[in-house]
């Protein structure tokens, strides 16, 4: 009997004959698709309540149950990395969906606001870029841009292949992460684009996870933003909600611009967003790397207080108080006048660095030089660093970007000199006795200290004096 038929039945005998039960996916399971190797991965959707659903995929068979609210989720484990058009069927009784041209290998979610969300036509080389863009085996998918004040559990969307026609639009910073995930480790690689340009942290987090949070929780009591993509929680309702507890490796992010005035605040919310993420999509302390904010403004010949500095130093804290946290520094690739700087494809290439080393254990250098101790004594202070495979370099000259103070706590720039591998020495004749060293301290660093891997430092303080976004 085909199903108009039975429904033409159903609804002549009125309540004689209960209605055909219909199995829906999320939206995210779509023709396309790239599942998460080697891990648990949830399948999910809606059937009629108490309705068994039965997931098959390659020799795997899962079920669940359509709870009261007719949600069911099942689990497939362990996945073979590969494929070539792999079909995965969800059925319950006679209703059946086929999902066509499946395949497993890394997928990764990739957030944040507008330097995230720019485009591969908006970047640098767009032409070369696009016409080298072709790889069926690096699939899209892309999040409406959308802020809701309820938890919303589907979305419209679907994945598409690699390719000329499909890589224009999406986000550049991704593409070129994902770009050197296939090249490097020869698997299927999946990105999800979920950005927004000019969102705070705050919308990208639960607001029950800030309710719950004794410092945050003064955020929910502030008056609602006019633009729905700045209130709390309401990208996070309608952007990050809909795809979990979806399968992934881990995430990348490139967000801070819209949080700089509240810097310090942001030292326990972007920490708070990471765990609040993590327990959403269920699968661990899962790699999260972002990306240090770029130098933007213009450029100062004297030190002085920033708060694009201040979030910059949150932004690196993050790396330090969570494990599994890495970050890319971009100080090489910034615009004095353009807080979109078109150069995307280092950046995905150094988020890639640190993903290669951290989540597929490969060894190779992924960050640039951090700062590991100073000392001061003599007049000068004497800093030493990790990440300095082989040795410091100072590119194109001198080194710059260093300032000292003494207790008065006034900096004056500073001579920077490398004494060894991993050490560099600081003085000023302004400063007899100094007490504190920062380099890179401004919104646009002027800086050019890097490693023999050739990857910049961060830019960092050795002071804990109050910054101007400490409220």
């Amino acid at each position: 009997m085909s199903r108009w038929f039975a429904a033409v039945v159903a609804l002549g005998m009125g309540s004689a004959m209960p209605a055909l039960a219909e199995v829906t996916p999320n939206p995210i399971f779509s023709d396309g698709m790239v599942l998460q190797q080697g891990a648990t991965v949830p399948i999910w959707g809606t059937a009629d309540p108490g309705a068994e659903v039965t997931v098959r995929f390659r020799d795997q068979e899962a079920t669940a149950t359509a709870g009261d609210d007719g949600k069911w989720m099942a689990s497939l484990h362990d996945l073979a990395v590969g494929g070539n058009g792999d079909t995965l069927t969800i059925a319950s009784g006679d209703d059946s969906v086929t999902i066509n041209d499946v395949l497993v290998g890394e997928v990764w979610v990739c957030s944040g606001q507008s330097n995230m969300q720019w485009s591969v036509t908006q970047s640098a080389n767009p032409d070369e870029v696009i016409a080298g863009s072709a790889d069926p085996m690096l699939r899209l998918l892309t999040v409406p841009r959308v802020g809701t004040a309820e938890p919303q559990d589907t979305v419209d969307i679907s994945w598409s292949a690699s390719g000329p026609e499909t890589i224009p639009g999406f986000s550049a910073v991704a593409y070129h992460f994902g770009k050197m995930l296939r090249k490097e480790l020869g698997v299927p690689v999946g990105l999800i684009s979920t950005n927004y340009g000019g969102t705070p942290a705050e919308a990208w987090t639960d607001s029950a996870a800030m309710a719950a949070h004794p410092y945050l929780k003064g955020i929910l009591d502030r008056p609602l933003n006019e633009r729905e993509s700045h209130r709390p929680g309401w990208l996070y309702n309608a952007m990050i909600h809909p795809i979990v507890p979806y399968g992934i490796a881990g995430a990348i992010w490139y967000q801070g611009e819209s949080n700089a005035g509240r810097a310090f605040e942001y030292r326990t919310l972007f920490p708070a967003m990471i765990e609040n993420w993590r327990d959403a999509f269920g699968q661990g302390d899962f790699p999260f790397l972002l990306v240090q904010l770029a130098p933007f403004k213009k450029i100062r010949t004297e030190p002085g207080p920033s708060d694009w500095a201040e979030l910059r130093e949150a932004q690196l804290l993050a790396t330090q108080v969570l494990r599994n946290v890495a970050m890319a520094v971009i100080t090489d690739v910034g615009e004095e006048d353009d807080i979109h700087p078109k150069a995307k494809e280092p950046v995905g290439q150094r988020l890639a660095l640190a993903a290669l080393a951290l989540e597929y254990g490969k060894d190779i250098p992924y960050s640039g030089p951090t700062l590991r101790s100073a000392r001061f004594a003599n007049g000068k202070a004497t800093l030493t660093f990790d990440h300095t495979q082989g040795g410091l370099v100072a590119k194109d000259g001198s080194l710059t970007g260093f300032t000292i103070a003494g207790e008065d706590q006034k900096f004056v720039n500073a001579q920077a000199e490398i004494v060894d591998e991993e050490t560099i020495v600081v003085s000023s004749p302004e400063v007899e006795h100094p007490v504190a060293v920062r380099f890179g301290w401004d919104d646009y660093p002027v800086v050019n200290l890097w490693n023999g891997a050739d990857l910049p430092a961060t830019p960092f303080r050795t002071d804990s004096w109050p910054g101007i976004t400490v409220r």
